[in-house]
């Protein structure tokens, strides 16, 4: 098996045209890396844009890592790429904001545990104290910081201080707070949230109530980047389950849990492993 510390990932966005990927390989032959993984995706081979994932092995990587980028950055300057290079190794710090629903955020740092994301959780923040004990349990910093209407600027100034440019990805574990422009602007990584999407959909209070007064046959969640614009930032993963007129608001809600938790899971797991490029209000999954 390949030693992760050795494994690099390169991620690349550009106006398409040809010779893109004999380009890059030749990068890589040249600094005697083998590729061993590959993923592209254009949007229009004459005139689009082109996406790719390429992971490689090079013995030493750690070592040569700024040599190597420099050999990929005078390709970059000549192909007009947006691009980044990634240890595989190097695991990106994580906070997580929640408030009192424990699903999603009892679900990561679970699988986070066992070992399933490979990532390091800086700290929970909620806007309230309820789940403190638990995560504590997994030895993990927990901050209370309360948010009202009036102390909402000064609640995200104290998030932003705690945060302090010491994370790579926020994710709202169910956090019932709308995060303003500002925060998003200066927190300085990119934020996931999850939240239910119904056909028809029904924002607010009780939504499962709602959904099945009007005897919905289709429940989901999606798991998206956030913006300014509230929960219409690019999607990285959906789901949904069928239900039908005999389960109760009680049992809607209970399945909407669950696909929250696995579609934010596998969110946050795509987004460590570098897998999820943003391409205006869309995103490229590999």
């Amino acid at each position: 098996m390949t030693p992760e510390a050795d494994v690099g990932r390169l991620i690349v966005s550009c106006p398409d045209r040809h010779g893109i990927v004999a380009a890059l390989s030749g990068c890589l032959a040249d600094v005697g890396a083998n590729i061993i993984n590959s993923d592209q995706h254009s949007t229009d081979p004459e005139g689009g844009s082109f996406f790719l994932r390429m992971e490689f092995h090079l013995d030493g990587l750690a070592k040569r890592h700024t040599s190597v980028e420099e050999r990929l950055a005078a390709a970059a300057r000549e192909l007009n790429m947006e691009w980044r290079l990634e240890l595989a190794s190097r695991r990106k710090r994580v906070a997580l904001f929640a408030s009192r629903y424990d699903h999603c955020l009892l679900d990561l740092l679970w699988r986070w545990r066992r070992g399933e994301l490979a990532m390091e959780v800086a700290c929970v923040v909620s806007n309230h104290p309820d789940l403190e004990s638990e995560v504590r349990s997994f030895g993990v910093p927990y901050h209370h910081v309360p948010v009202s209407p009036g102390t909402k600027a000064a609640a995200e100034e104290r998030q932003l201080a705690l945060l302090d440019g010491k994370v790579d990805l926020v994710v709202l574990a169910r956090y019932m707070q709308v995060l303003s422009g500002d925060f998003l602007q200066w927190v300085g990584a990119p934020v996931i949230n999850i939240h239910h999407s119904f056909l028809p959909a029904f924002a607010g209070r009780d939504p499962y109530t709602r959904a099945h007064e009007r005897g919905v046959k289709l429940i989901g969640a999606t798991a998206h980047y956030a913006t300014e614009d509230l929960d219409e930032g690019p999607i990285i993963e959906q789901d949904v389950s069928r239900v039908s007129h005999r389960d109760e608001p009680e049992e809607l809600a209970r399945i909407g849990r669950d696909i929250e938790r696995v579609v934010l899971a596998r969110a946050v797991r795509w987004h460590l492993a570098d897998r999820v490029l943003v391409a205006g209000n869309r995103t490229v999954v590999f």
